[in-house]
């Protein structure tokens, strides 16, 4: 079968190349799934570029990937909730990583049903960026009226996160682009901040939640603009104590100035790392189908054009996801 995969650390147009490798084997709990389309993330290419190899060190050549949507054609021997032909969709665990191929293996406890009314393009486009979005927002409780800063919201990340900060009740204010105000607003966002002309800082005051997406001063800035016993909710900041021993970070303590910040407005602060959850699929696939949520989609690329789709998602302009199609 054909694979994109990450044969070396470099730019994209040399670490990334499409290769001719073994179709996988699957476990007893797994599902073997051919691939319709695949969803690109930005940990995928600072992972080719070598961004990320000291924290997630990679055997290479290895297949690029995370996100997925497809047809189940083999089952394991303990696999039970699957049939063949299910239509399903996955944000795989990192040992199971390479979805950007032609079959992938997929553990049961990571996969669900795709939503009926979307289109294998349309699945693959959700399962990061909303498990990321709901993990983030619930860790800090959000809840209706809460009124909310979602950073970058017309990224993949961001634009879930609007529509499901509407659909807990919150007071939705979003930073974009001038070219993409009107786009996010149809969103939903009650507020839409145009970074090119408007401080959001001048904007936005007093909020119950910021969620970061950009880190950085974002991060530290965020303390700002919050109220006394607000929240921030990063994907991208310093870890949380509790975050740092879920990734293995032994005697961390937190940056003093986010420290003494939290101290200051006695707020929350929280980092998510991302935790692959089925169940928490199959509610997005539940909100989709109900028309609540949206799949976002910039552009569609063939599987042969995969590492002109990695450049241009590279280049940080995408609105939405960033697909390769397989079908």
């Amino acid at each position: 079968m054909k694979a994109l995969q990450i044969i070396q650390y470099g730019t994209l147009k040399d670490s990334l190349s499409i290769q001719e490798v073994e179709k996988p084997e699957i476990k007893a709990n797994d599902i073997l799934v051919e691939v319709k389309a695949a969803s690109l993330n930005p940990i995928d290419y600072k992972l080719a570029e070598g961004h990320l190899k000291d924290m997630v060190p990679l055997n290479l050549p290895t297949t690029i990937g995370y996100d997925v949507s497809g047809i189940v054609i083999a089952l394991g021997d303990d696999v039970q909730n699957f049939e063949l032909g299910d239509e399903i969709y996955a944000r795989v665990p990192q040992e199971q990583m390479g979805t950007v191929a032609e079959y992938v293996a997929i553990n049961v406890k990571y996969a669900a049903k795709k939503p009926l009314n979307s289109s294998f393009e349309e699945a693959a486009a959700l399962p990061l960026a909303g498990l990321t979005a709901i993990q983030a927002l619930e860790r800090v409780g959000i809840k209706k009226d809460d009124r909310i800063l979602i950073h970058a919201g017309s990224g993949g990340v961001g634009s879930f996160a609007i529509q499901y900060a509407k659909i807990k009740g919150a007071i939705v204010y979003t930073t974009t682009s001038t070219k993409n105000v009107d786009w996010v607003k149809a969103l939903g966002a009650d507020r839409v901040i145009d970074y090119k002309t408007e401080n959001y800082q001048d904007v936005a005051e007093n909020l119950d939640i910021v969620f970061d997406t950009l880190g950085n001063d974002y991060t530290l800035d965020a303390f700002n603009i919050i109220k006394d016993g607000g929240s921030v909710t990063s994907i991208v900041g310093p870890p949380d104590e509790e975050t740092a021993k879920q990734m293995g970070m032994t005697d961390y303590t937190l940056p003093e100035k986010l420290a003494q910040l939290i101290e200051k407005k006695l707020a929350t602060y929280k980092l998510t790392w991302m935790q692959p959850n089925a169940a928490q699929l199959q509610t997005v696939a539940t909100m989709v189908d109900a028309g609540a949520i949206k799949p976002i989609i910039d552009l569609i690329y063939p599987f042969e054009d995969g590492v002109s789709a990695y450049e241009y998602l590279a280049e940080g302009s995408a609105k939405g996801k960033v697909i390769i199609s397989l079908t």
